[in-house]
């Protein structure tokens, strides 16, 4: 499959009293038209920041230090603003975690998605209208027409969240990056969300990066998983392959920690210790302090080792015989 979204070798630092942060260190994923990727990791382990990057919303005193992002094949890394703002929001969107990161709290939600296709297409008021009624119907809105006149706050945070699911939708875009949309929301309406956002990628083969730190999202959600620790991706592949049969002690970590996995009066599998501050991150693989197959080798950061059947992972000592993968 030709690939939507082709991330090669990013890394994104900041400026700070403490010195240059490495928020993001060498990430290479791909996505391919109507695939669902899901990046998954604890807060600070840098995938919002790999999102924000892809959009080019990283501001100073961050800046992408190295790497390629590629969108359709066109390169984004350099590219001028003014190119970038007719790629954001037309070819490219974003869901932000907060839906009134999206929208104006003050302006009706007509005038704001009609708005939104004026930016970007010369069309009529009364098509841009037609449209953004059909958005809020696709993505399950009662009432469309009705909800069209009504202000944010008469929605509720799900109400809220699919109208901007839906501002994300109206041109069609190749590839939407979502950061943890749907966090803040009930299980009830996240599963509506859920299934209504699966269903439109497979429909409009739009590609879709799917950013959580759920992994009952991205089971039921995604096709492939990147795994992230400390700005850098320590494991990839096929959804159901890595939450069976993980690759990095970090991933089965996670899985282990998830409670429906643990018995009933037996205490929570936990990973010991904390992730480790991105100005003070240990010599050689990060995860290694908190690891419990870690040797002196792990003093040396592992390269990423391919396995066969699309899966990675960057670890000397692997849940998986070397001899018997692929």
């Amino acid at each position: 499959m030709t690939a939507v979204l082709e991330v090669s070798d990013l890394a994104v630092t900041f400026g700070a009293r403490e010195g240059l942060i490495k928020a993001v260190d060498g990430v290479s994923f791909s996505v391919a038209r109507g695939e669902v990727l899901g990046l998954v990791g604890e807060s600070g382990s840098g995938k919002s920041v790999t999102s924000l990057a892809v959009m080019g919303l990283i501001d100073p005193p961050g800046r992408i230090a190295r790497g390629s992002i590629k969108f359709e094949g066109q390169e984004l890394v350099g590219l001028p603003e003014e190119d970038f703002r007719r790629l954001r929001g037309r070819r490219m969107a974003m869901i932000f975690q907060d839906p009134m990161s999206t929208l104006n709290p003050v302006l009706r939600i007509d005038t704001q998605m009609i708005e939104t296709i004026l930016a970007h297409e010369k069309v009529s008021e009364k098509a841009a209208r037609a449209r953004s009624r059909d958005a809020l119907a696709k993505v399950g809105i009662p009432s469309p027409e009705e909800r069209l006149v009504a202000y944010p706050h008469q929605f509720s945070g799900g109400m809220r969240q699919r109208v901007a699911i839906a501002i994300a939708l109206l041109h069609g875009p190749s590839l939407i990056m979502a950061d943890e949309p749907t966090t803040a929301l009930d299980v009830t309406i996240q599963a509506q969300i859920l299934a209504e956002v699966q269903k439109l990628a497979e429909e409009t083969g739009t590609a879709l990066v799917w950013v959580t730190h759920d992994l009952s999202v991205v089971a039921s959600l995604a096709d492939r998983v990147a795994v992230m620790y400390a700005g850098r991706i320590v494991e990839e592949g096929p959804v159901a392959d890595v939450l069976t049969q993980p690759l990095h002690p970090y991933t089965d970590g996670l899985i282990g920690s998830v409670p429906s996995r643990n018995r009933r009066g037996v205490p929570l599998a936990q990973i010991p210790g904390m992730t480790p501050s991105l100005a003070r991150l240990p010599a050689g693989c990060a995860f290694r302090p908190r690891c419990p197959r870690s040797t002196d080798i792990c003093a040396t950061a592992p390269e990423a080792t391919d396995y066969g059947g699309g899966r990675k992972a960057r670890c000397f000592h692997p849940l998986i015989d070397l001899e018997t993968a692929a």
